[in-house]
């Protein structure tokens, strides 16, 4: 990786095209983290969604495991685990285990976001007796259990007059390194109370992130684990030797997110060609501004103008590390079990 400009690193939502089993998808998604791993990239996060047709990161924790397994040095992560909708011991016990078996690779991203539409939701944890108010209402005290159970010393519970010792591995030696996820100044206060690192969700947000990064700095009180603010940038991205082809490549990720943001029915993501034959028919109103709006937010076009962008980016909200989600899509007859246009964006970004 070219030593010039801002750390890269790689947030994976796990996609599936049309062409392309679940299987496919994570098959796919394996590539993509060797070839990150092989790049030099630092980091490679997998979100957390549920229900959607179009994306398989269902259970971070999992992918996150056959990850390293397949790569050797680039820290594996949670871009991220969404704590309401899990129980924080369940959290603390899956990410303890995967520091043990990878020690210092392994990254623990806690948002507070659902990740889902509410039934969902609800089926995920709170149809077993919880409820989601309260859940997202306690988060701050789940973050502290999580962060508590995974120390070797583990916590203390009160319980019926005793106190129980409560370990969310028998014989920790270190643990994950913990950051902050958010997409709204919440998130951002709280990490800087607890003095953790943050990142605000940029890619998806496009708005308000200056305001938050500026919100965590300032107030930021430093703790055992962290003496100074640390955050990085997300930006969703789509590079190939020419503009025109990057352009093509995001188009079925704009299409996606625009069905996204208007309430249409979402289906696995289209090849290229489908996509084209979509806004060639005609698109519903008011979608071509607001896949105009997200296009002019990502970065899209061939390596040199790229790269530039991320610089750019990450002089402008004084980070030292952007991490990319590579958007590009698929031509037709490609191989399902890969994902060729986006290793180009980290090939051709990585210089």
């Amino acid at each position: 990786m070219t030593t010039s400009g801002p750390h890269l690193s790689v947030l994976d939502l796990v996609p599936v095209r049309s062409d392309q089993s679940t299987g496919d998808a994570v098959a796919a998604t394996l590539a993509l983290a060797r070839t990150a791993d092989a790049l030099g990239y630092r980091r490679f996060w997998i979100a957390e969604h549920h229900n959607m047709p179009a994306v398989a990161a269902t259970n971070p924790a999992v992918l996150i495991g056959l990850i390293a397994s397949v790569t050797d040095r680039i820290r594996v992560g949670s871009g991220g685990v969404m704590l309401p909708n899990h129980a924080p011991l369940v959290v603390a016990e899956q990410f303890a285990l995967l520091e043990a078996t990878f020690p210092d690779r392994i990254d623990l991203g806690i948002g507070r976001a659902p990740g889902t539409d509410p039934v969902t939701s609800w089926a995920l944890r709170h149809g077993a007796g919880g409820v989601t108010d309260e859940a997202v209402s306690r988060f701050p005290e789940y973050v502290d259990n999580v962060l508590a159970m995974m120390e070797p010393a583990g916590v203390g519970l009160a319980l019926r007059g005793r106190e129980h010792i409560l370990k969310a591995t028998p014989a920790a030696t270190s643990v994950p390194q913990i950051w902050l996820l958010g997409s709204s100044d919440y998130s951002a206060q709280l990490a800087a109370a607890k003095g953790r690192p943050y990142v605000f969700a940029h890619h998806f947000s496009g708005s308000g992130t200056k305001e938050a990064l500026e919100l965590y700095r300032s107030t930021f009180q430093p703790s055992a684990a962290l003496a100074e603010p640390r955050t990085f940038l997300t930006v969703n991205a789509s590079v190939a030797p020419t503009t025109e082809e990057a352009e093509r490549l995001a188009l079925p990720q704009l299409l996606q997110m625009a069905a996204l943001r208007t309430g249409r029915p979402l289906a696995a993501q289209r090849v290229v060609e489908d996509a084209e034959l979509i806004v060639e028919a005609g698109l519903p109103d008011g979608h071509q501004e607001l896949i105009d709006a997200m296009r002019s937010r990502w970065v899209i076009g061939d390596p040199s103008s790229a790269r530039a962008a991320l610089e750019s980016l990450a002089a402008t909200y004084d980070v030292d590390e952007v991490m990319v989600n590579p958007v590009a899509g698929a031509f037709a007859g490609g191989d399902p079990r890969s994902a060729a246009a986006r290793e180009q964006t980290l090939t051709l970004l990585a210089g």
